[in-house]
């Protein structure tokens, strides 16, 4: 039987302590340790209860609990000092001028399918979401225009348990939208804000929700509206849940209905940032929206939406991209392409890395890539990997010159502080370290810390670490029916004082979550040595259709169920964002042993530094370029394998040896009143060096720099009289590509020989036949680098030449110089290449012509 009426309950606070509804609505909560404090205060047992949701909290407690707290002058008073913060933070004057003398007035938009923003809003599943949580938070810290899209899914990421044999499983619980920080936005007329979008002929209407996440509002799209079918009520079920069919069902909604949610909200941005391929349909609907609004053929407002977008790629590995067959898109697509002026084949075609070719499936990413001025990896190594996976979309262009380039990933530090770590960095480093987090001189404070009491924090934290696994592991066990015995013992797992490792995360193959216990016998003489004791903390979820990554996590639960494991090994059912934070802020160390090149940022270890951990990991990521000797190891020295058993065996063998001939005698070289002097030294390093850096606030402003203002000023250019500038660029486009057959570099001279010395200048000749293409059209370059033994560039530099004139019909002259910075072996061609003052990237276009 069903309720023909629903009615949504409030809390009814005293006017006293109506500040308490504004906090638990909004996420700047989960930054700011002082604010959660107010709501365990309030109550410390409901607090727990409620599993730290102040929504769900204040919905449960008693009246009588509130009219005794107004009583109470201590917690009014820090309540009003809370509540005085918080509107500063929310009403402070200014926007980000984005470094300009006459700031730009613009607004992002972001989407991303998940957002790890609290553990009370399970939106998210791993690092994905994650790393768009803290790029809302930082883009609320920094006053950046910005409004996230998502989906707001009722039953989210899976619960993980285990059974007794260690295998994992998965449970569903349905979230209860009324007791989470949600809000749905409503019309004028007091109706819930909908949109709606066809699938197969008919409409999904699609309720918009918002989370405010400091002064950011993200907007969630459900469609689990009554007046939906069952199926269609069920595409925001699940976070990655469901077939490719389910797959492709939720991207529509997310891409399409987000765009359409925005222009119902009025909100008009002027850069969209698509936070992976899941979101790629993003791109369609903007052409449509601007085809419908100005009149524009589908070219034209290609031009205008590739000008101004922006694409985030992580995944390193074809298996991580979101691929359909032909024939689904064609279901789902075929009256969509008719409002784009296109053909359903030409819409195929826009997500094929070989267009047109039967075979080709249709990848999201190359939609993203295809339709993104702007293009980035997640780190150094990472742009590497991403230029080699999809040089299929630019066949002609030579690998180091597709365009895309990265911004490596950096963590909110303040979400993953512990409030005795905040307290010690607000002594010595002053509030700065929130404000300012990308500021080397403010982290250079950190050596003002007397090592002692930076020590003992740790040692605190440590400890409470360990009383929390404990508890976990006792819950863990009554929860799979254990004996008594082995309960008994959980109480006991764990040593306060013990060298304690930490790994959690997504258990797949090439994350290698059983890399240590390749050797058994040996890393059980290594974390039973009574004087030297270790300890290991796991945690991590398998995705529900990864049986390998499950077999991982049996395997682990195994070992650590050996007696000579069962103190000294322990795994953390549940992996979540309190699991996570309470690992990253208690352990010493940080271990990352993924198969390079797979990982294509990883975070964890940035927060674990943050909290004083030390990093050991392999050089993939982030610790490729973030290693230092002064603050973390290395496992290995950059090495790639084919023989992946041969890799394992080498790898595991470092990390022993790591262990026992540095990591543990530095720990435990202790002086005067047990301080390891030695540790400190390389706590303070990774602080100092590790925080200013791997910030997401240094990762948003190099967003800003190098991709949003960028995007903005082409979005500008192009919009000016309704779209002229669009138009013109897809006319000029169109001629280009046209033309372009007749380009040709037809001769190149060196003018003072073919040897020189170092700083010198050599002048170059070229003479280019254009045709009828415009001088002003390309732009001619010398390209020069040291060269490998059969003549292909290693590296490679290049510089405009000037045009002299055209020295007969369609051949014209260009002269430029060049300078080598060393002496050695050195490359020169001369290249030709389109020119376009809306052009982000003169390799965008695919076009290129060698000497």
């Amino acid at each position: 039987m069903k309720a023909i009426r629903s009615i949504i309950v409030k809390p009814r606070l005293p006017q006293r302590l109506r500040i308490l509804e504004e906090l638990a609505y909004n996420l700047w909560l989960t930054w700011h340790p002082e604010a959660a404090s107010l709501f365990r205060d309030l109550d410390p047992a409901l607090w727990e209860e409620s599993e730290q949701n102040p929504v769900r909290m204040l919905g449960a407690i008693s009246q009588e609990k509130l009219d005794e707290i107004i009583q109470e002058e201590g917690f009014l008073a820090q309540m009003d000092q809370v509540g005085q913060d918080f509107h500063h933070y929310m009403t402070e004057s200014g926007t980000y001028s984005f470094l300009l003398e006459r700031p730009l007035d613009f607004q992002i938009a972001y989407f991303s399918p998940e957002y790890g923003l609290a553990t009370y809003l399970p939106i998210y599943s791993g690092g994905l979401g994650m790393l768009a949580g803290d790029h809302l938070k930082s883009c609320s810290d920094l006053r950046i225009p910005f409004a996230a899209v998502g989906l707001l899914y009722q039953k989210g990421y899976f619960r993980q348990y285990l059974n007794p044999d260690g295998w994992q499983q998965e449970a569903y619980t349905e979230n209860d939208f009324t007791n989470m920080p949600v809000q749905m936005e409503m019309r004028d007329s007091d109706d819930p804000l909908t949109v709606d979008v066809e699938m197969r002929g008919k409409p999904v209407l699609v309720h918009v929700w918002r989370v405010q996440v400091g002064r950011i509002p993200l907007y969630l799209l459900d469609t689990n509206v009554a007046d939906n079918a069952p199926e269609d009520q069920a595409i925001t079920a699940n976070l990655y849940g469901g077939d490719r069919e389910m797959r492709l069902r939720q991207e529509i909604i997310m891409g399409i209905g987000g765009v359409r949610a925005l222009k119902a909200l009025g909100i008009r941005p002027s850069v969209f940032h698509m936070n992976e391929g899941h979101c790629a349909f993003v791109v369609l609907e903007r052409i449509r929206w601007l085809t419908e609004e100005f009149g524009l053929d589908f070219d034209s407002a290609r031009q205008a939406v590739t000008a101004s977008n922006v694409f985030t790629t992580h995944t390193p590995v074809p298996a991580g991209i979101d691929v359909f067959s032909p024939e689904l898109i064609r279901k789902y697509f075929t009256n969509y392409a008719h409002s784009l002026n296109i053909s359903i084949d030409d819409l195929i075609a826009l997500g094929q890395e070989n267009p047109g070719d039967p075979g080709q499936v249709f990848s999201m990413a190359v939609l993203a890539l295809r339709f993104s001025a702007y293009s980035n990896g997640v780190s150094r190594l990472h742009n590497d990997i991403a230029r080699k996976m999809w040089r299929g979309v630019w066949p002609k262009l030579p690998e180091i010159n597709i365009p895309i380039t990265h911004v490596t990933n950096g963590v909110h530090i303040p979400s993953y502080i512990s409030e005795e770590m905040a307290s010690l960095y607000c002594r010595y480093l002053g509030p700065r370290w929130i404000e300012d987090p990308d500021n080397q001189k403010v982290w250079e404070r950190v050596e003002k810390i007397p090592d002692m009491e930076l020590w003992r924090t740790h040692e605190r934290l440590r400890e409470h670490l360990v009383g929390y696994c404990r508890e976990r592991l006792e819950r863990q066990l009554l929860s799979r029916g254990a004996m008594r015995s082995e309960i008994d013992r959980a109480r006991d797992v764990l040593r306060p004082d013990a060298l304690t490792i930490g790994f959690a995360r997504r258990f797949a193959a090439y994350k290698r979550g059983t890399l240590v216990f390749k050797d058994p016998d040996r890393l059980a003489r290594i974390v039973g040595d009574p004087q030297r004791p270790v300890q290991f903390i796991f945690a991590g979820k398998a995705h529900p259709m990864d049986k390998q990554g499950k077999e991982l996590i049996r395997t682990v639960i195994h070992y650590a169920s050996r007696h000579d494991f069962r103190e000294h090994i322990v795994f953390i059912e549940d992996y979540d964002i309190d699991v996570a934070t309470h690992l990253v802020q208690g352990v010493d160390v940080w271990l990352n042993n993924p198969r390079r090149p797979n990982e294509a940022c990883g975070t964890s270890g940035m927060k674990a530094a943050a909290n004083g951990a030390l990093n050991v990991s392999v050089l993939d990521g982030w610790w490729c370029e973030g290693y230092n000797p002064d603050y973390g190891w290395a496992i290995g020295a950059r090495e790639e394998y084919e023989d992946y058993e041969y890799q394992d065996y080498v790898e595991s063998q470092a990390i022993y040896n790591l262990l026992e001939k540095e990591v543990i005698p530095l720990f435990y070289d202790r002086g005067p009143g047990g301080l390891p002097r030695g540790w400190v030294a390389k706590m303070k390093s990774a602080m100092r060096n590790i925080c200013p850096t791997f910030n997401a606030h240094r990762m948003i402003q190099e967003y800003v720099d190098k991709g949003y203002l960028g995007s903005f000023v082409r979005w500008r250019m192009l919009a000016h009289d309704d779209m002229a500038g669009a138009c013109e660029l897809a006319l000029w486009e169109k001629n280009m590509r046209e033309n372009w057959h007749y380009v040709r570099v037809s001769s190149v001279k060196i003018l003072d020989g073919l040897k020189t010395s170092v700083r010198q200048r050599v002048g170059i000749e070229a003479r280019v036949f254009l045709g009828p293409v415009s001088p002003d059209d390309v732009s001619v370059e010398t390209c020069t680098g040291m060269l490998d033994s059969e003549g292909n560039f290693l590296n490679q530099s290049s510089q405009n030449m000037e045009y002299r004139g055209a020295v007969e019909d369609g051949m014209h002259l260009f002269e430029g110089t060049v300078s080598f910075a060393h002496s050695g072996k050195f490359g020169l061609n001369v290249r030709v290449l389109p020119s376009h003052p809306t052009m982000s990237d003169p390799h965008f276009m695919g076009l290129i012509n060698w000497g």
